[in-house]
């Protein structure tokens, strides 16, 4: 005998979905999974990351202006060259010829591990020790959308789950009275934060610093006009209704999510406001992270929040910076990129070291895909020292620190000209993989069955990289 099913719409209206839109990020709340759907699940094997921070730079960040510099580019810098791509994958850029371009700054020797950073970067350069350098990285498409989504749930067109999804799925929370997953100033596209077939309450909650006093940092979490007794009291009639229009459809993720996220939400609104209040930590921290200075204070102050949150028990925080897409004017714009993150970031990994939660704290810095080692310039007309540079997906870096990876040790690179790998290729999925069992978790293992079939994070492929792990 078939169940009633109920449309989503129909689901949401019934649950009075004004305040649904709130959380849908995780639970311990009770629900149909008398242990909760976000109980602390046990991994495959030991872990050596509890928890994770993304610090995703969105546009593509060029990576031979910032971490590996070629001798052969540096050499014939503004010259006309043949291209060195083939006849088998011409590539043309704006221009007639293939212009090798410099880096914008010099980029040196950091660090007793000696990894190649940019002077654009000294905050960065400061903890070269503490990083794992992936210089040949390959992703699938060159445009941001696609590219971006591939990097956040290793598809290019298909909503699928997103890394932090799949890690909330996989081992639970450790904090209920907060997300599992939360993502400050997430990127436009809410597919790269979503739970797509997961249940709903595995999806990514959405923050942002707050711009003033009255700002919250998660939209609608607080009724303004309702007083807490009464809040709760209404909540409990809804969640009543709620309740016997799950036992009539018997199992329903999305149904079992709106229930357990009016719960959190209501949690929240007790344990949010402190932990996004960073008035408490000392002078010399928030000038660690650049808060108060102009360039800084918007990423200082997410990648401060995204430490409190990852410190009080969130499994994932992404913190997104944009500003990265670079096609023209490379020489004055990456400067402005660099000089609004490289604080922030350097004293997030400085910061998580000195409070001993690096060791399992994995880290993660990339864009969706890197930059050309020559020039574009549209207009054709311009002069080398306006010119920008075009995507790149066929190689490019990716930083990783803590949980479980090796500190200051480069794996990959790439040919003279910087385009295709040579040794040490990580695909997304092996990107994916390898993080993963930093976790504990077993890519091929982690999977989900939707429609017949078992999906993954990796889809089909992946592998383990064991070359940096510690």
């Amino acid at each position: 005998m078939n169940r009633p099913r109920l449309s989503r719409r129909q689901l949401l209206q019934s649950a009075a979905c004004g305040f649904g839109g709130v959380a849908l990020g995780s639970i311990l709340a009770q629900t149909a999974d008398s242990a909760g759907p976000l109980a602390i699940r046990t991994p495959h094997f030991p872990a050596r990351a509890k928890r994770m921070i993304f610090v995703f730079l969105a546009g593509g960040p060029s990576q031979g202006d910032l971490f590996a510099p070629k001798d052969e580019i540096n050499k014939n810098h503004g010259k006309a060259i043949t291209s060195p791509v083939g006849d088998d994958g011409q590539i043309r850029v704006g221009v007639a010829e293939f212009l090798p371009m410099a880096p914008v700054a010099p980029v040196k020797p950091r660090g007793e591990s000696g990894l190649m950073i940019s002077d654009l970067m000294p905050s960065l350069a400061g903890v070269a020790d503490e990083l794992c350098m992936l210089r040949a990285v390959v992703a699938d498409n060159k445009a941001h959308a696609p590219a971006a989504l591939q990097f956040h749930t290793g598809h290019i067109a298909e909503a699928r789950p997103s890394m932090g999804s799949w890690i909330s799925y996989g081992l639970g929370t450790e904090n209920e009275d907060l997300p599992s997953f939360i993502t400050v100033h997430p990127p436009g596209d809410p597919r790269v934060y979503g739970s797509s077939f997961l249940p709903a309450m595995h999806q990514g909650t959405p923050l942002r610093v707050p711009g003033g006093e009255n700002e919250p940092a998660i939209a609608d979490l607080r009724d303004p006009h309702g007083k807490p007794e009464a809040q709760r009291r209404r909540l409990d009639f809804l969640q009543g209704m709620n309740q016997r229009l799950l036992r009539r459809v018997k199992t329903d993720s999305q149904m079992e999510g709106i229930i357990a996220s009016f719960e959190l939400a209501f949690r929240m609104q007790a344990k949010t406001p402190g932990l996004v209040d960073l008035s408490g930590e000392t002078k010399e921290t928030q000038q660690l992270y650049g808060i108060g200075d102009g360039p800084t204070d918007r990423n200082g102050r997410a990648c401060l929040m995204a430490r409190r949150l990852s410190e009080a028990g969130v499994r994932f925080v992404q913190v997104t910076m944009g500003g990265w897409d670079h096609h023209g004017d490379i020489h004055n714009a990456l400067r402005g990129s660099c000089a609004g993150a490289d604080r922030p970031i350097g004293g997030l990994i400085s910061d998580l070291k000195r409070r001993g939660l690096l060791e399992d704290t994995l880290v993660m810095v990339s864009g969706e895909f890197g930059r050309t080692y020559w020039s574009q310039d549209l207009s054709g007309k311009s002069p080398i020292i306006k010119h920008g540079r075009e995507h790149q997906q066929e190689s490019f870096c990716t930083l990783l620190a803590g949980g479980g990876v090796k500190p200051g040790f480069v794996h990959g690179e790439t040919d003279d000209h910087g385009y295709r790998p040579v040794q040490g290729r990580v695909h997304l999925h092996d990107l994916h993989a390898t993080m993963l069992h930093c976790f504990g978790l077993d890519h091929k293992k982690l999977t989900y069955r939707f429609q017949g079939r078992d999906f993954r994070l990796t889809d089909v492929a992946g592998r383990v990289i064991p070359e940096w792990l510690a």
